[in-house]
């Protein structure tokens, strides 16, 4: 007798499409999200017109259930497509299971659920696209290609077929971990030289920061399991802020140029050198480094603020980390922070000297208005300028886009006022940064040359540093964490000598230089700050699972290989050869190989 087994609805599982290597590649969203997902599903139904959205990973993505996409809330990102998954296939050749698409998935389950309730098994269902599948038993489902005519009466013959699985439980699918709600800390990543997009010998940042973030939710896991079980402790959260898009877009043009002036040869190398070590000399231009400075302040700032938005009760503080060129970035950035007193003195300051002549104004509207010119608002607005860009703009440039020569003058004339105001600022934010009082010595005044564009910071020895506008952060960091850093290097060759033991960032409480001791491109702070007959080692960082760094663990292989090679050359030494037998009178005699050996 046949028993009829009972039917129960599959449970679905939401993935999302991520493109790897030009390939798709579906990715679980974690059983949290997931759930999150359905049920947002299971309320407005598919008969909803309005747009529903869940915000997943964090918050860091929203998914759109109507469009099925999935949106990046903090990087632009392309939109991936998303799945409500229930079935899934396998070829041989596969490693793992992916989803079909939701008309296929609702195809099959109602083949399945007719095939369960009425005992009829090994049926024939014809896909799009001449596929067929056999269900030949609810552990047994086959999909076979169009080009398969005849179909064996025994699934163990050879045919090629994909093998199909119902539900994720059935797959070897690795569903992710879900992510804490309660966020205690927030980390911006500056990243260094080169591009930040993922390359053929480079992951992006957003994929290095992600690497970051999951190893920080294990050891959460791992060390804090308890209080975060009790919701004591909230999770980490970290976010990537890029620069070198911006500094190597069209808006800049700088590529262009630069490429006009490359040789031909070893092209390649120069592609790698032209995206990568220029960005320190970039860096080193006074346009080009107050535009690198206005990119990371802007964009930590609108992260900060977009974190809040959807994070409203955030308690927490925030710190700053920055990798190669990027902790520089960082450390010139709040070196030249104003703390409250600051400000206030500065508003003061402000108020007694306002001229509108010399470029008080804010925007490109204020600044052409202010001076009649705002009838060629529209051509400079057609081709996208700002006031930053504007100061970026040469008299040719305003020239080709249609400015007659009296107003061009003008215009001209207004934004070296308003550079000259704004400079004037940033000096002396300089010589507050370097003064005595706060502990670097070797210091003189700022001498510009009359006939240099260029605004620099001269010192008795170095190369000096360029004088832009520091923008201000709208918080306090609670620390700054400088990896693989250059900051010794450069604060020496800009003539930097010794640092006080004093001397601190004036808004950001504490700072940190890690680095690998293998890192060509990393150096030492604290020699400058120490007196110079004190020799104090750099501390060594513990591993998190309590074993030493790879480095080490290779030394002390090394060392045991080398004290056991030492060992034996020493036996070896003090071992004479077995002598051979001597026939004597009487029988053989023979040394024993102990008699040779000291003991």
């Amino acid at each position: 007798m046949n028993v009829v087994e009972l039917y129960e609805p599959v449970q679905h599982h939401w993935f999302y499409n991520q493109q790897v290597d030009s390939k798709d590649s579906w990715q679980p969203f974690s059983r949290e999200d997931s759930q999150r997902l359905e049920d947002a599903y299971s309320r407005v139904g598919k008969c909803e017109k309005d747009e529903v959205v869940v915000a997943t990973d964090g918050r860091r993505y929203d998914v759109r259930l109507r469009e099925r996409k999935r949106y990046s809330v903090y990087w632009e990102q392309k939109p991936a497509e998303v799945r409500r998954c229930s079935w899934f296939h396998r070829s041989i050749k596969a490693m793992t299971y992916n989803p079909y698409s939701e008309e296929l998935c609702d195809i099959l389950e109602v083949a399945y659920m007719t095939a369960v309730t009425l005992g009829k098994w090994k049926q024939h269902l014809k896909l799009p696209k001449g596929k067929t599948v056999i269900l030949h038993n609810p552990k047994l489902m086959l999909q076979y290609p169009s080009s398969c005519k005849v179909f064996p009466r025994s699934p163990t013959e050879r045919t090629k077929p994909r093998s199909l699985k119902r539900g994720i439980e059935n797959t070897s699918v690795e569903i992710p971990e879900g992510e804490p709600e309660m966020v205690d800390h927030l980390v911006f990543m500056v990243h260094g030289i080169g591009p930040a997009r993922e390359g053929r010998l480079r992951r992006g940042i957003v994929q290095c920061v992600n690497d970051f973030r999951i190893a920080s939710n294990r050891l959460l896991k791992s060390h804090f399991s308890h209080s975060e079980d009790l919701c004591l402790t909230g999770r980490v959260e970290y976010l990537p802020v890029s620069w070198h898009n911006v500094l190597h877009g069209e808006s800049t043009g700088v590529d262009k140029d630069i490429e006009r002036i490359s040789l031909p040869s070893i092209s390649r190398l120069r592609q790698f050198s032209n995206g990568t070590v220029l960005d320190l000399f970039f860096y080193n231009s006074v346009t080009y480094c107050q535009a690198i400075m206005d990119t990371v302040a802007s964009e930590i700032n609108r992260l900060h603020s977009l974190f809040l938005q959807r994070h409203p009760h955030f308690t927490g503080h925030a710190s700053l980390v920055g990798h190669s060129l990027g902790s520089l970035i960082l450390f010139d950035l709040l070196a030249n922070q104003k703390t409250d007193a600051d400000s206030k003195s500065h508003e003061l300051h402000e108020d007694a000297h306002v001229d509108p002549a010399c470029g008080s104004y804010e925007s490109l509207e204020e600044l052409l208005k202010g001076h009649g010119l705002d009838e060629h608002l529209n051509l400079l607005h057609r081709e996208q300028v700002d006031m930053e860009s504007l100061m970026l703009c040469s008299e040719k440039d305003l020239k080709d886009v249609g400015i007659p020569l009296g107003p061009r003058k003008k215009i001209m004339n207004c934004v070296k006022k308003w550079k000259d105001s704004r400079t004037g600022s940033g000096n002396a934010a300089q010589n507050e940064m370097h003064s005595p009082s706060l502990g670097i010595r070797n210091f003189h005044e700022q001498k510009t040359p009359a006939t240099s564009a260029v605004d620099y910071q001269h010192f008795d020895v170095g190369i000096g540093q360029v004088s832009i506008d520091y923008p201000q952060l709208a918080f306090h960091p609670q620390a700054l964490f400088a990896m693989g850093s250059p900051i010794g290097m450069f604060l020496t060759v800009r003539g930097v000598k010794r640092i006080h033991p004093n001397y601190g960032l004036p808004t950001c409480k504490s700072f940190y230089n890690i680095f690998h001791p293998f890192d060509p491109v990393a150096y030492r702070i604290e020699p400058m700050i120490l007196p110079q007959d004190v020799d104090l080692q750099p501390m060594l960082i513990l591993h998190h699972k309590g074993r030493k760094r790879m480095r080490l663990e290779l030394k002390g292989l090394t060392r045991v290989k080398s004290d056991l090679l030492g060992s034996l050359r020493m036996v070896r030494k003090n071992t004479s050869p077995v002598p051979s037998p001597v026939i004597a009178e009487g029988g053989i005699s023979s040394m024993t190989l102990a008699d040779e050996i000291e003991v």
